[in-house]
């Protein structure tokens, strides 16, 4: 019997345990607060609940009053500084449960805000200034007080005055006087901006290889003139933006530490759960650090400053060498190869030579490019070697060139992208048509190309559109003839459903020259493959001379498509393609294609690999492509 007894006695014991390694189940009832209150109540609580596990029960007790005083600090950093909660604990078939009931309150609400200036930006010349500072406060009268709102108030207007001009600026002070009875908040900020601040001389610092002229390029000033952030902040995008650095720092030289003050008591928000609110105000924060920052007493708060302007850089290597290997239905497999070597000859340049070999094309070049200047256009010059034969059309090309390019985002935060590009290239070809003619054509052509882009991902686009306009005129060396091309692209990308994406793309271009004129080969239009008609042989779609498919004068093309995809990684697509190259847009007859095909994202990037039937050719084609680089 005694046996019997222990053993239900130790059996209720293992019960008991196991309630109390359970994580109590919450039910908040919120009372009427705000979806923002309940989150911050419902994380504070979360985290008190994940240390109820495998407690015991004196510990359980601690925890849930710790858990109603987090219930409470959380309401105070949302403006509830007189709620009542109450928390009851019952069990149920799962373990323990807390039963949180909320009454807030009246939130409390912003009764006024003063904000007092001293240094040198409490001149009168720069009232206009501190009146645009009080007109931007962001914590406004009759706006309830949210802890979170006062500290990015605060933190904000401090920005704003150090941003320019007055870089040494602190707060001085900083109180909220809560009115628990009354549900107001009376709110001080203090800011000291300190001396006006001038850049001074340029020191650098991490340069090895690269000259320091190159810094010189992009920070450009006149020693003296007033600092400005966004200078330094651009100055420092554009070093990173080269290829010569890994990373870059640009700021001024900081002078001195700052020094630990305490504060007054009255610099905190009096009232219960304030201590709460205001531990999560932002570092140098002096109504939280209890230490009010101050610049050197060397520096007169009302007088003038200089101070250096510092870069730090960390070079990148300056040779890399990279090879790639790529297979697609048409060329077979392609080998590739290119070397880049940053700094040349003690210049800040960057040369890069490369090397691509495949079934139908082979082509070598040597670049070298200027770093981008201040307004972010690159400069390039250099020779090419390059030999195709395609559709019974061989061309070798020995060329010599020059570019400039630009690559810009839109305004704010937007997603667009711009790249721009002219050029102008010497060039003599050799060429061959099978069964026909050989000449050697030797030209000079300008060219000009604006693309936009906005898209959600640059490599794998579910969502956005692509317009790309370009163009140029060029002049036969030998006979003096002219001609020039138009071509404009566009594609547009709608995501269906959670996966999905309908694509429609478009194509469309024209040449104006003489019938007797020949134009480059890349100047013509062909068109078919993979990318572009599919169900015809790659550049198989031009005018027919002798035994070869020349490039045309006119070209228009179109497609849709639609691909479903089955998790984050395979799906399969459906698609229709048109178009033609041709005399004239009226001698066209469009060739058709369409199909079905499956889609791989891969780390290389995404595998097509589509089956299409050519209706004019009346064949069953395969296309697909695929990079790895390594």
């Amino acid at each position: 019997m005694r046996w019997a007894a222990g053993a239900l006695l130790a059996g209720v014991c293992v019960l008991s345990g196991e309630a109390w390694a359970k994580r109590p189940e919450i039910v908040v009832d919120p009372g009427g607060v705000p979806p923002a209150a309940l989150q911050s109540i419902t994380e504070a609580v979360d985290a008190i609940a994940r240390l109820a596990e495998d407690q015991d029960g004196g510990e359980i007790n601690r925890l849930r009053r710790r858990a109603r005083d987090a219930t409470l600090a959380a309401l105070a950093t949302q403006g509830y500084f007189s709620p009542t909660v109450t928390l009851e604990s019952g069990t149920d078939i799962g373990g323990e449960t807390w039963d949180i009931g909320i009454v807030p309150g009246k939130r409390t609400m912003v009764s006024s805000v003063e904000l007092v200036f001293t240094g040198r930006i409490a001149r009168p010349e720069y009232a206009e200034r501190v009146g645009k500072l009080r007109e931007n406060w962001l914590l406004k009268p009759g706006q309830p007080f949210i802890n979170s709102e006062w500290n990015k108030a605060k933190s904000t207007l401090l920005d704003d005055v150090s941003s320019r001009d007055f870089l040494l600026a602190r707060m001085t002070s900083s109180s909220a006087q809560v009115q628990a009875e009354d549900a107001t908040a009376a709110l001080r900020v203090a800011i000291d901006s300190g001396p006006l601040v001038h850049m001074g001389e340029l020191k650098t610092d991490g340069l090895k290889r690269v000259p320091e002229k190159l810094i010189r390029r992009y920070v450009r000033y006149t020693p003296g003139s007033a600092y400005e952030q966004d200078k330094l902040d651009q100055w420092q995008q554009d070093l990173q933006s080269t290829a010569f650095f890994r990373g870059a720092f640009v700021s001024l030289e900081q002078p001195g530490n700052a020094v630990q003050q305490p504060l007054p008591a009255s610099d905190r928000a009096r009232a219960p759960g304030a201590a709460d609110a205001a531990s999560s105000a932002p570092a140098g924060d002096p109504a939280v650090s209890g230490a009010m920052p101050a610049p050197p007493s060397a520096y007169d708060s009302d007088g003038e400053v200089t101070l250096p302007v510092e870069v730090r850089v960390v070079e990148a290597p300056p040779k890399r060498l990279s090879v790639s290997l790529g297979v697609d239905d048409e060329a077979g497999v392609r080998f590739e190869t290119v070397y880049r070597q940053n700094v040349v000859f003690g210049e800040p340049v960057t040369m890069e030579s490369g090397l691509s070999v495949d079934r139908l094309r082979q082509r070598a070049y040597t670049d070298f490019t200027l770093p981008p200047d201040e307004r972010g256009y690159k400069n390039s010059v250099g020779v090419l070697y390059d030999h195709s034969d395609i559709q019974g059309l061989d061309v070798t090309r020995y060329a010599l060139g020059a570019t400039r390019s630009q690559e810009r985002k839109g305004a704010g935060d937007s997603r667009v992208e711009y790249e721009t590009r002219w050029g102008v290239l010497l060039a003599q070809d050799h060429v061959k048509i099978e069964d026909g003619d050989e000449y050697t054509l030797p030209t000079v052509t300008t060219t000009a190309e604006w693309l936009r882009r906005d898209v959600d991902n640059k490599y794998d686009p579910r969502e956005g559109n692509l317009i790309a306009v370009g163009g140029g005129v060029g002049v036969v060396l030998d006979t003096g003839k002219p001609y020039a091309r138009v071509r404009l692209r566009g594609q547009k990308w709608w995501p269906i459903g959670k996966r999905d994406v309908l694509t429609v793309r478009g194509e469309v271009g024209r040449i104006w020259a003489n019938d007797d004129t020949q134009v480059p080969d890349d100047f013509g239009f062909r068109t078919g493959g993979a990318r572009s008609i599919r169900g015809y042989k790659y550049q198989s779609i031009g005018l027919h001379r002798d035994g070869a498919v020349v490039g045309a004068p006119t070209l228009l093309v179109g497609s849709v498509e639609y691909d479903h995809y089955f998790d984050e990684r395979w799906g399969v697509g459906v698609f229709v393609d048109a178009g033609d190259a041709a005399r004239s847009f009226g001698d066209m007859s469009m060739s058709v294609g369409y199909g079905v095909g499956a889609r791989v994202r891969t780390p290389a990037g995404p595998l097509f690999l589509d089956v299409a039937y050519g209706q004019r050719e009346r064949d069953l084609r395969l296309h697909f492509s695929l990079g790895i680089a390594f």
